[in-house]
């Protein structure tokens, strides 16, 4: 008989109301930024806010994981120490870090999970954070369906992996262009996304190859369509992106993960979801209604030629409703079956190229009245990246979640008892005196209907026993008494019965993969370089917020501008456009190698070559 594992759906929340709809909308887990050190320096909490989203969470058996992912200055570790302290105290479930100086804190046996900003893409680096203690890994985007699983099959600790959200262009953790060109680190949760920006590429030559395109801007990822080989894969958590992402975009994108992952579930008894309760999705979830640049599948099977980025615009492109047919002075009319509704946004690539946006201000039928005048020509393609009638469903009650029940009513000397157990077994048993009166008509229906009466708890009748020996007339306040009591204590037991996960030993016996650790290592505090000598590395230079190092690669990518131009030096048409190869941005330029053995790509800022 196989092994069942516990499979979780990790959604983001900016904020505790966020959080709370994300659970509703089936979410296992949610990740949450703290007041200070998380890598999204505007999505912070306060641990009042924190702390009620963990009671919320908690009763349905969900966690919630605090992101402390930035790296550390040595005149911060104190402050994050009391923070931990204060986490731990409202029974956070795990930390989400990337600075190993966190290890070496004086601080209680909190989980610890490995950010995808400590770049974990190889078997020997997820080993080593294992044997260190970390209970759950989140594993480098980059990465394909048969490196997932080469990881898998090397250790025991749970893998999670994104599956849905923007992408950053860098392996995560390796970027230092945002704090090359403004002193805005990403490490410390500070990007200014200049994967972002129109950028104009020349050759070696000055020739212009492209220009005013985003061409670091990738797509949004998209894997909802390849759960089942991830699961197989050896993947336990599937991970959401966007931690500054609104209401409309967490509910949609949850409900349409939960549903998939329990579609597959149905199928394959060895797995099943990862918390308690069940969730009542009142609308159809579409990704594409949400936030997106387009989708892909990245490099889940290794570099193929479908398109990873979205050199035309970095803003968000939704789904496509069709081609213009023809337009005049005040309207057009779209060649598509996708109904348009009043107050909706559409985007279009204008003559110039460039994307643009208007706001329907009517629609009869197929013929549309934007809100302002535009020129736009027949075959226009046409992308609407708000619904307006979708985002007002989405901003009403969506979703309901709850947690199955069984009760039994039945007399005891002097009155009645009610027997009241959950799905995981947790029960309780409740009484109140009552004299026993046979009632004159049937009573077992009005009676089971007065207990299933269970409004607004987490829980749900699964089914009701009446279990007793005459036809007995219960006064409907007892009846109401004791549900009301069973279902405060059951609450009460199901919050004793839950347990959040410890720390796991360290094994300090075990070296780290490499001996040396250049800027690329983020060492930014003491406490981080006494990890690392600790486990064997002998060389480690400061990270390059603290001491910036000159003339070294400020991005590192799998994302090569090369073959997404079609001008791969693997072919004759490279041999057109020789090296080196620059983006050029208001006066910026950033210079491009090509390392064509392990396919990646690197930025150079071209002034400290």
């Amino acid at each position: 008989m196989k092994t069942v594992r516990r499979i979780e759906l990790l959604a983001p929340a900016k904020n505790i109301e966020i959080g709370q709809q994300a659970i509703l909308h089936g979410a296992d887990a949610v990740y949450i930024g703290a007041p200070r050190f998380g890598a999204r320096s505007t999505a912070g909490n306060s641990i009042a806010d924190l702390t009620r989203l963990i009671d919320f969470a908690h009763r349905f058996d969900a966690r919630v994981y605090i992101t402390l992912n930035t790296i550390l200055r040595d005149d911060e570790l104190r402050d994050a120490e009391r923070l931990i302290h204060e986490l731990y105290k409202i029974e956070s479930d795990a930390l989400i870090v990337q600075d190993m100086g966190i290890t070496r804190l004086d601080i209680p046996p909190i989980a610890l999970h490995a950010s995808t900003q400590a770049d974990n893409r190889t078997p020997e680096k997820v080993k080593f954070l294992e044997q260190c203690g970390f209970s759950q890994v989140v594993l480098a985007r980059e990465l394909s369906l048969g490196q997932i699983n080469e990881i898998a099959r090397s250790v025991q600790v749970p893998l999670e992996v994104f599956v849905h959200g923007a992408l950053c262009v860098s392996y995560s953790g390796q970027c230092y262009l945002s704090e090359a060109m403004c002193g805005r680190s990403a490490n410390r949760g500070e990007c200014a996304q200049y994967c972002r920006l129109p950028y104009t590429l020349i050759d070696g030559k000055g020739n212009v190859i492209a220009k005013d395109k985003h061409l670091l801007s990738l797509r949004d990822l998209n894997q909802s369509d390849r759960l089942e080989e991830l699961l197989d894969a050896g993947v336990s958590s599937f991970k959401i992106e966007g931690r500054l992402k609104d209401m409309a975009y967490v509910k949609n994108c949850t409900a349409y993960y939960r549903q998939e992952l329990d579609k597959i579930f149905k199928r394959r008894p060895e797995y099943r979801t990862a918390s308690t309760g069940h969730s009542s999705i009142e609308f159809t979830p579409r990704l594409e209604k949400s936030f997106n640049r387009g989708f892909t599948h990245y490099f889940l099977d290794g570099r193929t030629p479908e398109p990873i980025a979205s050199p035309d615009t970095p803003k968000s492109l939704g789904e496509y409703v069709g081609k213009v047919k023809q337009s005049d002075k005040n309207t057009f009319t779209i060649a598509g079956l996708t109904s348009i509704h009043n107050g909706d946004g559409l985007c279009f690539a204008n003559n110039k190229g460039e994307f643009e946006g208007v706001r329907v201000n009517r629609a009869e039928g197929n013929r549309i009245f934007p809100a302002s005048r535009i020129e736009i020509t027949p075959h226009t393609v046409l992308y609407r990246n708000f619904d307006f009638e979708f985002d007002k469903r989405l901003s009403r009650p969506s979703a309901d979640r709850r947690i199955d029940v069984e009760i039994t009513l039945y007399a005891v000397p002097g009155g009645y008892a009610l027997y009241m157990k959950d799905e995981c077994g947790n029960h309780t048993t409740i009484r109140e005196d009552a004299p026993h009166e046979t009632a004159r008509t049937p009573q077992q229906e009005t009676q089971k209907k007065q207990l299933g009466k269970l409004g607004t708890t987490a829980y749900s009748a699964l089914k009701i026993d009446i279990d007793l020996p005459d036809n007995f007339f219960i006064p409907a306040s007892v009846l109401s008494k004791l549900r009301q009591k069973a279902v405060e204590s059951l609450d009460r037991v199901r919050r004793i019965a839950y347990r959040t996960e410890k720390r796991q030993e360290e094994d300090k016996t075990v070296c780290y993969p490499q001996t040396e650790l250049s800027y690329l290592g983020n060492v930014s505090n003491r406490l981080a370089e006494q990890f690392y000598r600790e486990h064997g590395v002998t060389r480690i230079d400061p990270a390059f917020e603290i001491k910036p190092s000159r003339g070294v690669p400020l991005m590192f990518t799998r994302h090569c501008i090369r073959y997404m131009l079609g001008i791969c030096k693997k072919t004759p048409a490279g041999n057109k456009f020789p090296d080196p190869l620059t983006l050029l941005y208001k006066g910026q330029k950033l210079q491009l190698h090509f390392d064509c053995t392990a396919c990646e790509m690197t930025l150079y800022k071209k002034d400290i070559l």
